[in-house]
């Protein structure tokens, strides 16, 4: 039962590395006459209005040079976050966020993740101008219209963002002597990559998956098993796939290490994943500078639980001008109770040991989600994403899963790129945003993962679709 409890307001943002020093990003700034956010995007299939900006306590919002890493004892992000957990994982948990601040301020756990990131991820991932999605758009506006960019994450190694925390986390499991890897993934792009980060570095690795996901994702798990990872089945959806996972760690807390994928769960989790997928945002950043001379306008990003988007989006939270956009899975309809529309529809509640916004009835039992997209049916959000909801610094819509297959087959005939369905979801919101920008905006979109392994969905979807 999700208990609707209120946390107290404490602001906690962490470290930017410096790919971009404070005189260079001031310098880089637009000139404000020159910035695209005349038009306001209408709100157009949601009844979101952002509650009023509260107060913080003592960290703003802005990137920081520094080398330490300011995250409060309790992990909250306003009301938001914190650890609700038995006694008996308090010191675990606490165990883990030293680790993980040491490894953070280790010279040599930086430069051994960076080579990995290079020569086994593939990173920087590239910022690509899709000119015939552009196009598209503006030929439907007299010419005028956003210039779009996709953040290419289906590139990394293992086709998706996932790869970046896994293998950080990995490392940080070797380091503190875990010989066994436990996880729980939906779609299986976070079991694929954990898998892989297990067998680089000899870690044994066992994955929780739902039944039903194991099923539509076939091919991930194929790959899973080829790295020498043990797929567990598990009844339900996603969220029992993160439960039985903990609950595997917590009968072994000595020799099992909890490699959570998503921006959530309690402290120091949801900012450990969002800390190693900020790469996403710190490339961005240097890489628009290089192309045009500057910012992004708007960013989009999908939003399942939070990880890719934190990862596009936390790099610019301080730069005011720039807007940020999660989607989440509309499923079919935000009025027919069949969604994962968790910021547009949810209410607060703590959830997998934290707060944020959960699917729930009025009695505070979790409502089951529903999305075309495996790795968008969680009923839960991270606690930044929530924060950054209620502060009104981000904006949160939803795209139905037939907008998402639209955006699905759009991309793949305009641009030769297959998307996930879950970043399709960011495209799928597109028809509705494009027409409302400048002409000359710039928009990144978050190309989360690739979707060859949605490729049978989208087909039998479609060749129903048409035999209806």
């Amino acid at each position: 039962m999700a208990c609707k409890l209120q946390g107290t307001l404490i602001s906690c943002h962490s470290r930017t590395t410096k790919f971009v020093d404070q005189k260079d990003r001031a310098a880089s700034v637009v000139p404000q006459a020159l910035l695209t956010h005349q038009t306001k995007l209408p709100h157009f299939n949601i009844t979101y209005v952002p509650s009023p900006t509260p107060s913080m306590d003592k960290i703003p919002f802005q990137t920081s040079q520094t080398n330490e890493l300011p995250i409060s004892t309790s992990g909250k992000f306003g009301r938001f976050g914190g650890k609700f957990v038995p006694e008996t994982i308090v010191a675990s948990l606490t165990n883990l966020e030293a680790e993980f601040k040491k490894s953070m301020a280790d010279d040599a756990f930086q430069a051994e993740l960076a080579e990995a990131l290079r020569d086994y991820a593939g990173r920087e991932t590239p910022l690509y101008h899709a000119k015939r999605l552009s196009e598209y758009y503006k030929s439907m506006n007299n010419g005028k219209g956003p210039d779009i960019y996709l953040k290419r994450e289906d590139l990394n190694h293992g086709g998706s963002h996932k790869m970046n925390n896994a293998l950080a986390q990995a490392m940080i499991a070797k380091r503190m002597g875990c010989k066994s890897v436990v996880t729980a993934t939906g779609s299986g792009q976070h079991g694929l990559a954990t898998a892989a980060a297990c067998a680089k570095l000899a870690l044994e690795c066992t994955v929780f998956m739902a039944a039903k996901d194991i099923e539509r994702q076939y091919s991930n798990v194929r790959l899973m098993k080829l790295l020498g990872a043990q797929v567990e089945a598990v009844d339900g959806g996603f969220r029992d796939a993160a439960s039985d996972a903990f609950r595997c760690w917590v009968g072994d807390l000595e020799n099992k290490y909890h490699l959570t994928g998503s921006a959530v769960g309690p402290h120091p989790c949801p900012s450990m994943v969002r800390e190693f997928q900020s790469v996403i945002g710190k490339e961005t950043r240097m890489q628009a500078l290089e192309k045009w001379g500057g910012k992004p306008d708007v960013l989009v990003a999908c939003v399942g639980t939070g990880s890719n988007a934190l990862g596009l989006f936390h790099e610019f939270v301080g730069d005011e001008d720039v807007r940020l956009i999660g989607v989440e899975g509309g499923g079919l309809g935000l009025d027919s109770g069949k969604h994962s529309s968790t910021l547009t529809k949810g209410e607060v509640g703590v959830y997998h040991g934290t707060i944020s916004y959960l699917l729930q009835d009025e009695h505070g039992q979790i409502i089951h989600p529903h999305s075309i997209a495996a790795g968008m049916e969680y009923p839960g959000v991270g606690p930044e994403l929530s924060f950054l909801k209620e502060s009104g610094r981000a904006e949160f819509f939803a795209a139905t899963d037939e907008e998402a297959l639209d955006a699905y087959e759009n991309l793949c005939k305009l641009e030769g790129i297959f998307p996930s369905l879950e970043a399709a979801h960011a495209l799928g919101i597109l028809d509705k945003l494009a027409p409302t920008l400048c002409d000359g905006t710039k928009v990144v979109v978050n190309c989360s993962g690739r979707g060859d392994k949605d490729a049978a969905i989208v087909f039998n979807r479609r060749l129903l679709d048409k035999q209806s």
